[in-house]
């Protein structure tokens, strides 16, 4: 199978110019030398006309009949000969070969007309009258060997003086071509380069004013994208990571227990419970985190009662607010406060809140969901050492902690930044108050 030519688009683009180059200029030296021999032509038998009309101004009649006053054989130099012809009887003839006396006794007869004779001379034909009768005829002749060597010399040049035009706008051509495609080459190049973590690299060619620019400008748009979808899947794998391993740390604790000494059957019944609960877990945080990411696309959109993800969060949290030997307090509202979020992913925003408070509070963990105005607000406190005002913002970057955390080795800085990017999909905030009272934090949603 004989395999397409490929050849790039700057061969491409200087094949097409050179090409169209070549198309007109071939065109223009057809035409120049197609004028030229015609001018050339022209003027050969403009001589030729005005030499016979000037032998016919000599000539004279007489008793009807056509009479030359140098008789037979004139004096006319070789290279521009007359003939006189009374009727088909030669009065004047130049000395000149046969052949060319035989051609112009062939225009005796007839209009004015022109005959090319050896492609060395042009003849020229003029009937003579008097009293509206033809009485003879005037043949002139032009040698035409320096109109065929100027038409020659400038056909010549013509094609030489084409073929070096083409030459040059093909150099011309090439080296355009080579610095508008530059910073094709250069992108090129760049995008080369540029490796899978090189996630911020842009081609930066500025405002687009051209097609160049704006092709950089549309990929960089695209690249743009494919940036905010990398960091999307590594965000989601860091927070499904930090939100599974919990539970997965405690269903591996329980099994280990589990099988390490003979139990009871109500002993085995405890753990194969928690097992389920903490599995029960990872489905939902599952669940949410796929469900935050649908609901930040657009493509599912939900309502719930606060108080019931509420109360979830609290409820996964209540083993550890137990073994840490303190105690949380819930206050919620007796009416439904209906937001727009489903009850797991509000769950999900509310639990790393809480197993922050369990994590640096002291004794105490207060919970209270309310209603402002078109707003539902949870409120977390607890009576810990607190935050500091610069940490406020901090706490919620990806991989950031607290003052309070360099000396608890748990964590990875994650949930907090979750639990924020959570409820911003959801159209609410998540923000942080430094009172010097413990630590508190807020959280807004809009109501359904």
């Amino acid at each position: 199978m004989i395999r397409p030519l490929r050849i790039g688009v700057r061969t491409r683009l200087l094949l097409a110019a050179v090409g169209a180059v070549a198309l007109a200029l071939v065109i223009g030296v057809a035409a120049f030398n197609l004028v030229l021999g015609h001018r050339l032509s022209a003027n050969a038998t403009a001589l030729a006309r005005a030499q016979a009309e000037a032998e016919l101004s000599s000539l004279s009649v007489r008793n009807g009949a056509l009479v030359s006053p140098t008789g037979l054989e004139a004096h006319t130099p070789v290279g521009s000969p007359v003939w006189v012809f009374s009727g088909r009887t030669i009065l004047e003839k130049p000395r000149v070969p046969a052949t060319l006396t035989a051609a112009a006794a062939s225009l005796a007869s007839g209009s004015r007309r022109t005959m090319r004779v050896n492609e060395s001379i042009r003849l020229y034909a003029v009937p003579v009258t008097a009293g509206g009768k033809r009485i003879g005829t005037v043949v002139a002749g032009v040698p035409i060997a320096a109109y065929d060597e100027t038409a020659t010399t400038a056909l010549v040049g013509s094609v030489a003086l084409a073929v070096l035009l083409l030459a040059a706008v093909a150099l011309l051509s090439h080296w355009i071509l080579g610095k508008a495609l530059l910073p094709v080459s250069r992108m090129t190049d760049d995008a080369a380069a540029w490796s899978d973590h090189d996630l911020d690299r842009r081609f930066d060619r500025g405002e687009p004013y051209d097609e160049l620019t704006q092709l950089a400008a549309t990929l960089d748009a695209l690249l743009e994208r494919l940036s905010a979808s990398l960091r999307h899947e590594q965000r989601l794998t860091a927070e499904l990571s930090h939100e599974l391993r919990t539970p997965l740390a405690k269903i591996a604790t329980e099994s280990e227990l589990a099988l390490r000494r003979e139990r009871t059957g109500d002993e085995y019944r405890e753990s194969l419970e928690a097992v389920q609960r903490n599995a029960g877990q990872m489905t939902r945080a599952v669940e949410a985190l796929l469900s935050a990411a649908r609901q930040a696309a657009g493509t599912r959109r939900s309502t719930s009662d606060a108080r019931d993800g509420v109360r979830a969060g609290v409820e996964a949290v209540r083993e550890e607010v137990t073994t840490a030997g303190m105690e949380i307090r819930l206050s919620v509202p007796p009416r439904p406060v209906t937001v727009a979020i489903e009850a797991d992913l509000l769950e999900r925003i509310v639990h790393p809140l809480l197993d922050n408070a369990v994590r640096y509070g002291r004794s105490q963990i207060s919970v209270e969901v309310g209603v402002n105005g078109t707003t539902a607000s949870v409120e977390i406190v607890d009576d810990g050492a607190g935050l500091e005002e610069a940490e406020t913002e901090a706490i919620f970057e990806p991989g950031a902690r607290g003052s309070l955390a360099s000396s608890d080795p748990r964590g990875a800085g994650l949930g907090l930044a979750l639990s924020r990017r959570l409820a911003r999909s959801a159209g609410g905030e998540v923000v942080a108050q430094a009172n010097g009272a413990g630590g508190r934090f807020s959280v807004r949603l809009p109501l359904a």
